[in-house]
């Protein structure tokens, strides 16, 4: 039996997530079909970060173990299969005890709005159309840094055991006409990049201040931050691992 590390990219707007759910169309069921339909077998893929509806990705991964032949033109025939929103990026067996969720060291993630109206970027950009104080914004990326518990910042009814991430990079910057949130870390809770943008958000409309910023952190109260950005503007850029 080996195993196989699959990279994958793809546009989420057609899907409910990345991780395979009841009665629901998702990344990882568009993936394991198309295997099954090439490989002439089912198999059961684990994801390594999981993204909600929506959001879409430039690098995400999936390991799985397999007993049979795989073809050289593997990487091009399931592209063949799979639909053009979904895109296989490489193929790479891995020794028995990888596992592309927990070996993973860092994922990285981009939150992409534009403030003048473009019909391109429409469906991966949120258009925010208000004056906003850059100089706040970045600040308070910067004080994200020095915080490890984010209660704050995710959703309710979540099954994690802690709340504790270790923020790597923090920042704001202008790229092709958008205004970018950037944001790297050891691991994140569900939701947490899009409440974290969307309180920066208020902050730079002057609608909360820096103290009321650092508040919300410390409060530990996923009741206190806003989580008001839609999907379409978040990208899983990176994922990167230990080896």
């Amino acid at each position: 039996m080996a195993r196989y590390f699959l990279e994958v990219a793809y546009k989420g707007t057609a899907y409910s997530g990345f991780q395979s759910q009841h009665n629901a169309n998702t990344i990882q069921a568009e993936v394991e079909k198309a295997f099954a339909i090439l490989q002439k077998q089912k198999i059961e893929m684990t994801g390594s970060s999981r993204t909600d509806a929506g959001v879409h990705a430039l690098q995400n991964f999936f390991h799985f173990d397999y007993e049979g032949s795989i073809s050289p033109q593997f990487v091009y025939k399931i592209n063949a299969i799979l639909p053009p929103d979904i895109v296989l990026k490489s193929f790479t067996p891995v020794s028995d005890e990888a596992h592309c969720r927990f070996d993973a060291v860092s994922r990285e993630y981009r939150y992409y709005i534009y403030q003048h109206k473009n019909p391109f970027l429409d469906d991966r950009a949120y258009y925010f159309p208000y004056k906003l104080d850059i100089a706040r914004m970045q600040d308070a990326a910067e004080i994200v840094k020095k915080y490890s518990d984010f209660t704050s910042f995710s959703k309710r009814n979540t099954q994690v055991k802690t709340f504790q991430c270790h923020i790597l990079e923090s920042k704001w910057y202008n790229v092709d006409n958008c205004l970018v949130y950037n944001v790297k870390a050891n691991r994140f809770l569900r939701g947490m990049v899009r409440a974290l943008t969307a309180t920066m958000l208020r902050l730079g409309r002057c609608k909360i201040e820096m103290e009321e910023f650092q508040q919300i952190i410390e409060a530990k109260d996923c009741t206190k931050a806003s989580f008001a950005v839609p999907a379409r503007g978040l990208f899983l850029e990176k994922i990167e691992f230990e080896y």
